[in-house]
């Protein structure tokens, strides 16, 4: 049996011209998104679920109609994509633009790139970043866990907007995450403190009753109900055996590189929107890139997000 090369060298990726091969016109792309969300031909109604659809309906936008409820609908409906007027094409190739790009794509990026406004970039990306949801995740271990901050630093702010109450994670917000070094899954949040009972609460819901779970030496870890071990990073202890969070800490290493080198500031608003996207990202990294696109194309369904929810 062959070997495989080091790293993710083994992945099937795709070039922009064969993106562009794959979409050439947006029925081309529509038919890819119903073969994502309906793989095996049942084409179901979104409102009502009856599987009684007359294909090929006499309507402007909608392709299917529901002969039990009456409802005209397309599979856009009832996922991300939802109401949206931007065609399929657009929206096949931001998602692999999405995908392909490790430190995210801003949306004057997307702007360009797709001919589309800022306006509707923006909330393209924020649709697909919904799709990267998560539902809740138990993770058998071992499990690294660690708190993060994410914002600018004080001294960079103008000081009409400084706090003046300190330095380190002062102005920041915080966020949390799990890596389960078995299957290399990272389960990320925001999180509104980081006392005792917000980071334990967190870890309690993501790992397994029998995980072995290692954290860094933060007071807030002490007493989990876990095998649990803990390195000394406030003595330079990084490393000891299996102890270490360095996984975790790498994912850390790469919202970070997203957030100073991409969109250079993720409003709290929003911000646990974005961290779904990296760890969305991070979970389909073993994937065939076309693999990753239709898993993100399927994991819309159910979950829609529109302009004026987002701005509320």
């Amino acid at each position: 049996m062959a070997q495989k090369a080091p790293g993710k060298a083994y992945r099937e990726g795709i070039s922009l011209i064969e993106i562009m091969d794959m979409f050439p016109d947006d029925e081309t792309a529509r038919a890819w998104f119903e073969e994502c969300r309906w793989p095996d031909g049942m084409v179901a109604c979104y409102e009502c679920g009856s599987l009684n659809i007359q294909a090929g309906a006499k309507h402007p936008t909608m392709t299917h109609r529901c002969r039990d409820c009456k409802k005209f609908f397309s599979v856009k409906s009832g996922t991300a994509m939802h109401g949206s007027k931007l065609g399929y094409r657009v929206w096949a190739i931001a998602i692999y633009l999405l995908t392909t790009n490790l430190k995210g794509v801003s949306s004057m990026k997307l702007h360009r790139d797709l001919n589309i406004t800022q306006k509707s970039a923006w909330h393209l990306a924020h649709r697909l970043r919904k799709g990267w949801e998560s539902g809740k995740t138990l993770f058998d271990g071992p499990i690294e866990a660690d708190e993060s901050f994410l914002g600018g630093r004080e001294r960079n702010k103008k000081n009409s907007k400084k706090l003046k109450a300190g330095r380190g994670p002062v102005g920041k917000v915080a966020v949390i995450g799990a890596k389960d070094r078995a299957t290399n899954k990272v389960k990320a949040e925001v999180i509104p403190d980081t006392k005792a009972a917000t980071l334990r609460g967190f870890i309690e819901n993501v790992a397994a009753k029998d995980a072995v779970v290692y954290t860094d030496d933060h007071g807030s870890y002490q007493g989990l109900p876990f095998e649990h071990e803990a390195v000394k990073h406030s003595v330079g202890e990084y490393v000891r055996g299996m102890a270490h969070t360095n996984g975790i800490e790498s994912f850390w290493a790469m919202l970070k590189r997203g957030y100073h080198g991409t969109y250079h500031k993720m409003s709290r608003k929003h911000l646990g929107r974005y961290v779904n996207e990296f760890a969305g990202r991070h979970n389909l990294r073993p994937l065939d890139t076309k693999d990753q696109m239709r898993q993100i194309a399927s994991d819309m369904d159910g979950k829609r997000l529109r302009y004026k929810d987002l701005v509320a």
